[in-house]
């Protein structure tokens, strides 16, 4: 199963792609190496998130989730809100102010895990963190 290296905020982190999300996967892997800020999310509880405006990936719903567990790492691909990337460090409820959102879940954090919290935590107190992601 292919990984990506994920680095943000002084953590590495490790992911596996989904086989559940194979479109996903594949358009974004063409991006790599992807460079980006996170932020703390405002509606969806413990996770950080890429917003990306009214970026096109070129993918629909597939494997999509409202519930992601911690590690798991979501695209939305726009409609009700913008485009984004979310991660769950914690309890997460994907939504924005219109209401619950569904997001493909694409990656899992399979190595780094114990350092999402740390990561969220510096996120929500320091603000935005580089992060980039990229092909190991």
């Amino acid at each position: 199963m292919p990984r990506i290296l994920i680095t943000a905020a002084g953590h590495r982190f490790v992911a596996e792609t989904h086989p559940d999300a194979p479109l996903t996967v594949a358009a974004f892997t063409r991006l790599l190496p992807y460079r980006q800020k996170f932020i703390h999310v405002r509606w969806s509880g413990e996770a950080v998130w890429v917003p990306l405006g009214g970026f096109e990936l070129g993918v629909g719903f597939e494997n999509h989730t409202s519930h992601p567990s911690v590690g798991d790492v979501l695209f939305y691909p726009g409609g009700y809100s913008e485009t984004e990337i979310i991660l769950a460090y914690g309890a997460c409820s994907f939504a924005s102010k219109m209401g619950p959102l569904a997001g493909n879940h694409f990656l899992s954090i399979v190595e780094g895990r114990e350092n999402l919290r740390a990561l969220g935590t510096t996120v929500l107190w320091q603000g935005a963190q580089d992060v980039v992601f990229e092909a190991l």
